[in-house]
Parts: structure tokens; C-alpha cells; sequence
């Protein structure tokens, strides 16, 4: 390595320094989703990127879904995928699926990337010692309620099992299943697949998370869909919710995920371009940042 490129990266470490100052200590909640879960040098770069946060004193809990991994082991075995306003239809024996594939396959595999780098990672399922608990949801189809299966919302979050971990030292790995409970809280004895975006919120939300990081597979929040002239950069949560009826596809959960996140009193949450390799230090070590960031109203641009 030459003095020059020994000098660049020397600024860049530099350039860190008043960031490592701020986050030290934070807990930052990341979803895991997207282009990021299925390209194996994304996949790769991201546990790298987990496991830079940790060392670098901050201490990152990661959720996850796993659509198209679900989607892939349906079609091998022959079950239908079928999906409700951008919703999956999951039925009894489509929820043996997700819970296989985002328990045994998404979530191990993450595991293992992290802990290649040594024994930091420890995996959780939403229905493990009570960590989430849901209700079933139903969609609106052209103006009709229309039952979509065992598909849930977060309704109540324990993280003690996440704050446990996080004590001794680990980094959580949450896959974003919950067990169904009644109107009266009591368990039905089954589990609901839920949105990974809304679980992070959940989590980050009962954590008091100091931020909460979305990953995704467009630049970030667009004023003038697609044109990705249009990023908007920061934005606060009272503009965010009078944009919510104007956004369309996937990105109204994430939005949503962050307004959740924002009004629980998380104090940052950010949309970012999960596509880029090491987005995720992109965004909380450099001064440019990258994606959508949105901060409460009260704080104002630039907090």
C-alpha cells in the first residue's frame, strides 16, 4: 500500500471519529431485507457491516424476513403463492414454510456469516420467550374486508429475551414470526407471519432504540416516483404522514415502519439502499449518509 492510500484511509477513519463519538453505546435496530438477503457478496458485506457497528462500540440487533427465499421453497414444494393487496395469503401449511425457511434457513445463515468472525451472533424467533405477540389482520379489497390467513401485526413486544443477549455481549438475530394470542391475550396456539418492516419498528420501539435502519432496494424515499433525482434525503415525521396517502408498493410499510419508530420515541429512523455494499457504514460512519433520514418534527432539519 502506497503513503497516499495509506493517507486516504486514514481520513476516512478520521472522518468516523465524530460519528463513533455520538453513537457510542447506541442501540440500533436493522432490518434486514431485500437484494441484501439474496446476493451472497451483499449478504457477506452485511454481516462484515454488523460486525464493524459492534466492535466499534454501538450494538446492533438485526430483524429479518425472508420473502423470496419463502417464495422459492414454496415453488420447490408445490404450494401455491397467492397475495392480497401486497400481502401474502399464508394458510396452515404456508406458515410451516415461512416459519422453516425465516427460523431455519435466513436467520442460521446470518448467524453464521456474523459468527465467522467470531462467537458474536445469536438467533431468535419472534415466539421465543415471549418476544412478540400478534393479532391477525385483514385487507381491504376493493372496499371488502378480505381474510388473508395467518398474517399478523405486532401487538405487544417483551424484549427482555433481546436485552439478555444484548448483556451478555451477543448480537440478536430476530426473525419476524409472533404467536397469535385472542382478545383477552391469551395464546391460540398458533403463529402469524408479520412484516419484517413493522417488527423492527415493534423492537426498536420497546428498546428504545436510538435509531432504527431499513434496508431496501431503491435509493430511498422518492418525491417523484421513480425518478431518483427526487430522493429526499431528511424529512420529518409530520411531512412523512402527510405523504403516507401518496406512496404506493413496498414502501409503505417501511415508511410507515419509520413514523411507528419515530412516534414510539426511537430517535432516528432511516430508508436506506441496501444494494450498495457497506450501506449500512455508509450511513451511520460518513458525513454524507446516504438513503432517507427522518427525525421527529420538533428536532428539525439537520438534527
Amino acid at each position: 500500500m502506497s503513503l497516499d492510500d495509506a493517507g486516504a484511509k486514514a481520513a476516512v477513519l478520521i472522518e468516523a471519529l465524530p460519528w463513533l463519538q455520538r453513537f457510542q453505546g447506541a442501540l440500533v435496530v436493522i432490518k434486514y431485507g431485500g437484494h441484501a438477503m439474496t446476493d451472497p457478496g451483499l449478504r457477506a458485506s452485511f454481516a462484515a457491516d454488523v460486525v464493524f457497528l459492534k466492535l466499534a462500540g454501538l450494538r446492533p440487533v438485526v430483524v429479518h424476513g425472508g420473502g423470496p427465499q419463502i417464495n422459492s421453497m414454496l415453488d420447490r414444494l408445490g404450494i401455491a403463492s397467492e397475495f392480497r393487496a401486497g400481502l401474502r395469503v399464508t394458510t396452515p401449511e404456508a406458515m410451516e414454510v415461512v416459519r422453516m425457511v425465516l427460523t431455519g434457513q435466513v436467520g442460521r445463515e446470518l448467524v453464521g456469516l456474523v459468527n465467522s468472525y467470531g462467537p458474536y451472533a445469536v438467533g431468535l424467533s419472534g415466539e421465543d420467550a415471549g418476544l412478540f405477540s400478534g393479532r391477525r389482520v385483514t385487507v381491504q379489497a376493493d372496499g371488502v374486508a378480505v381474510d388473508i390467513g395467518l398474517v399478523g401485526e405486532i401487538t405487544a413486544t417483551d424484549p427482555s429475551p433481546v436485552t439478555h443477549l444484548l448483556s451478555a455481549d451477543r448480537i440478536p438475530v430476530v426473525s419476524s414470526v409472533a404467536p397469535e394470542v385472542d382478545e383477552a391475550g391469551a395464546s391460540t396456539g398458533l403463529v402469524l407471519n408479520v412484516n419484517a418492516d413493522t417488527a423492527a419498528a415493534a423492537l426498536a420501539v420497546a428498546l428504545r432504540a436510538a435509531k432504527l435502519v431499513i434496508l431496501t432496494d431503491v435509493v430511498g424515499l422518492l418525491e417523484s416516483w421513480p425518478d431518483p433525482s427526487s430522493l429526499i434525503s431528511e424529512i420529518d415525521d409530520v411531512r412523512l404522514a402527510a405523504l403516507m396517502p401518496q406512496l404506493d408498493g413496498g414502501m409503505i410499510p417501511k415508511m410507515a415502519a419509520c413514523l411507528t419508530a419515530l412516534r414510539g420515541g426511537v430517535g432516528q429512523a432511516h430508508v436506506i439502499d441496501g444494494r450498495r455494499p457497506h450501506s449500512l457504514l455508509l450511513e451511520v460512519f460518513t458525513d454524507a449518509g446516504i438513503g432517507t433520514q427522518v427525525v421527529p418534527a420538533q428536532s428539525g432539519p439537520g438534527s
